[in-house]
């Protein structure tokens, strides 16, 4: 599914109606006629509905939606809360369409103190007020409207999206309608994957009303990835293949007193499928991880004081692909190895945790790296290697990602409760699955792992990346819903989730 932001579906829908021919009426009416099957899921005859409808294309699928209810015997109302210059084009013909078909509309101006009255006596609200064009905090009108549904307690079921909510990222402050559930037209919005607007939508789905996918694919290449895209694109092994076929990849990390992160990275590059694994790190921690990881192999690096300090020892050669950070500490000592590693990797290079720490002055050494890298920060991590507040990320994750990945040639994981992933072309995918029981240590580690795994796989790098955040948070939610709470999840069980959810998503093979 693609997401979009509200400049691009605004141009997907003049290039359907301009270029395509299609009628902007009949692309009104697909709408209404869908949202009503999804309403329709949801509530019976008995149910009284109130439609709020305002202008633009919002308020004419409001209408659509009116009239397709009212035909087929439920309850309605329809409250117009705009004035009737406001009520254009497309819409005004569905208006029309609805006061023919006998449908009962109530004049927002002329009933102002009615309206909480009608909302009262309603058990669903039918938000179609105001669209992805919103502006600014809505105006004094429909803001108290608004407010008066939000205090209703009814179920509130919205069309595209709830009124006042804006669209992109980078908003300012707002006050919008909680939907229990929203019916997302066409594309998904931006803000359906943002911190401070996601649960907004409530429950969500999309319906798709006549857009084709060469036009919308014109205007946007973000997308959400679901079970869809992963099982599509997940390789199935060759019958022949061997251990050689499946990737050499190195994981350095560890120092005496954090041995935990790089065994679990280890671990979770074994269990999804790597062909062999060595894990560079001290003596100390090797003594720790020997008998806990039998599969993988081994190789001491230089250390001072516990911590790792040079990597002289190893033929980067010999690998695919090097995952470096997960528990190296962040004392200057460490600096060289990251340097060092930066320049002899000969494969994809993967850092994450405190190697994200030591780049972050070494970050235009990364331009002149001929073989893919690959950076996963946490929004913490993104703010300090661009020197900005947290909370700036969270505001404009999709901006800050696209930037900092093309200028600096990277695969970027900034990962979240959306995670988002891009590409050095700008590509951007956000994956949404997991649950809380991932805010966790050790999750990162693990999902670093998965990652290392994936990208030695017969697929293409970006989808690699993809795939593996799904499989991270497909084994957190399966566990979940079969045996583990949100409080008691591990990063470990994590990685013990891994086969069940190959073998359950790849069962087709």
């Amino acid at each position: 599914m693609f997401i979009v932001t509200a400049e691009e579906m605004y141009g997907i829908d003049r290039e359907t109606m301009g270029s395509i021919g299609v009628d902007g009426k009949i692309l009104m009416e697909n709408a209404g006629r869908e949202v009503s099957r999804e309403i329709k899921k949801r509530i019976t005859k008995k149910d009284v509905i109130t439609v709020l409808v305002g202008g633009g294309n919002n308020g004419g699928d409001g209408f659509v939606v009116a009239r397709t209810l009212h035909v087929e015997g439920y309850s309605v109302k329809v409250v117009q809360v705009v004035g009737d210059e406001k009520i254009k084009g497309d819409a005004d013909y569905h208006k029309n369409l609805f006061l023919r078909c006998n449908g009962l509309i109530f004049y927002r101006d002329f009933i102002s103190d009615e309206v909480k009255h009608i909302i009262k006596d309603s058990t669903v609200i039918v938000d179609a007020m105001v669209g992805i064009g919103v502006r600014g905090t809505l105006k004094d009108s429909i803001l108290s409207i608004a407010q008066f549904v939000n205090e209703s307690n009814k179920q509130v079921i919205a069309i595209d999206i709830p009124s006042g909510l804006p669209a992109d990222e980078y908003h300012s402050e707002f006050y919008a309608v909680q939907a229990d559930t929203t019916v997302v037209i066409g594309a998904l919005k931006q803000s359906l994957f943002l911190q401070d607007t996601a649960s907004y939508y409530g429950e969500w789905m999309m319906v798709s009303i006549g857009f084709p996918f060469e036009v919308i694919h014109q205007y946007t290449d973000k997308q959400w990835w679901n079970i869809t895209d992963f099982q599509s694109s997940f390789p199935k092994r060759k019958e022949n293949s061997h251990k050689g076929t499946h990737g050499r990849g190195l994981v350095i990390g560890g120092n005496h007193l954090m041995p935990g992160s790089v065994m679990m990275t280890t671990r979770a590059a074994v269990r999804s499928g790597a062909g062999l694994t060595t894990t560079g790190t001290s003596k100390s921690v090797i003594s720790m991880m020997a008998s806990s990881c039998n599969e993988s192999m081994y190789i001491p690096i230089q250390e001072q004081e516990g911590y790792l300090s040079g990597a002289s020892e190893i033929d980067y050669s010999v690998y695919d692909a090097v995952a470096i950070g997960m528990g190296i500490g962040r004392k200057k000592v460490t600096q060289k190895l990251i340097q060092e590693t930066i320049t002899a990797a000969k494969g994809i290079l993967l850092v994450d945790a405190d190697g994200l720490y030591h780049l972050k002055d070494q970050l235009n050494e990364l331009k002149s790296r001929q073989k893919p890298t690959i950076l996963t920060p946490h929004p913490g991590e993104m703010a300090t290697l661009l020197d900005v507040t947290i909370s700036e990320i969270l505001q404009k994750p999709f901006s800050f990602s696209k930037e900092f990945a093309m200028e600096y040639g990277v695969y970027l994981v900034l990962k979240g409760k959306f995670t988002i992933i891009t590409s050095p072309t700008g590509r951007q995918v956000v994956e949404s699955g997991g649950n809380p029981g991932l805010a966790k240590g050790g999750s990162g580690d693990v999902l670093s792992g998965i990652i290392l795994a994936m990208v030695m796989q017969d697929q293409p790098i970006f989808e690699a990346i993809c795939n593996a955040c799904y499989l991270h948070s497909a084994s957190a939610d399966n566990l979940v819903k079969e045996k583990h709470s949100v409080y008691d999840l591990t990063a470990t069980d994590i990685i013990e989730g891994i086969p069940n959810v190959l073998r359950t998503l790849t069962s087709s093979e």
